[in-house]
């Protein structure tokens, strides 16, 4: 199984970015004063610089692109599925001829 993951907001995550810049905390005295890990104050305070609140912002699931992101299935051809059934049909016939 998967580890359950803790996520934050936005508003969390720029409190941590304010601790930082603006009460001059370093990595490690935000994380023990937010109960959070260091690297995760980095990873905020590296987003935050690029891409301002936009980078603070979930982003998990999230799918990019055009499609946003790929089909669960494949679309049948038509002229397969008709192949397909027509054996399953042929199948089940000698099936119940038993």
């Amino acid at each position: 199984m998967g580890k359950i993951r803790k996520t934050y907001d936005a508003k969390f995550k720029k409190k941590a970015v304010d601790l930082y810049w603006k009460e001059g905390m370093g990595y490690k005295t935000v994380a023990k004063e937010l109960g959070i890990d260091e690297s995760m104050v980095r990873r905020w305070v590296k987003r935050y610089e690029q891409e301002g609140m936009k980078g603070l912002e979930e982003k998990r699931g999230k799918a990019k692109g055009p499609g946003k992101g790929r089909p669960r299935t494949r679309p049948e051809d038509p002229e397969m599925k008709i192949k397909r059934l027509e054996a399953e049909v042929e199948m089940l016939k000698k099936l119940l001829k038993r």
